[in-house]
């Protein structure tokens, strides 16, 4: 948890809330309107959608059905322990990813 104190400084040596961020996988929308496409990114759980990602796996238009994926990073942060939206998940599972997470 940051601090603040009287005089309006933060006291960044308490570091709890930093700690622990759960990472999603999840879709960050682009595009001009009505003409919208998708990144695949990881993000941290309480960012907002179109905020800054840790890393981008991948791309998805909805109206193509086009899909690009980085597999291997995917992998790696499944490994980690990041939790795909239920969108990403249906994404991966048509790409079979998850069956080189459990190989």
């Amino acid at each position: 948890m940051i601090t603040v104190n009287f005089k309006g400084a933060i006291d960044y040596n308490r570091k709890e809330e930093f700690r622990g961020n759960m990472v999603k996988l999840r879709l960050k929308r682009y595009g001009k309107k009505r003409e919208v496409s998708y990144r695949i990114v990881a993000i941290n759980s309480r960012s907002r959608r179109d905020g800054r990602p840790l890393e981008e796996l991948g791309f998805y238009n909805p109206r193509t059905d086009e899909t690009r994926l980085n597999v291997p990073a995917i992998v790696k942060r499944l490994q980690e322990g990041a939790q795909p939206t239920d969108t990403v998940r249906s994404i991966l599972n048509k790409a079979k990813v998850f069956e080189q997470v459990h190989a």
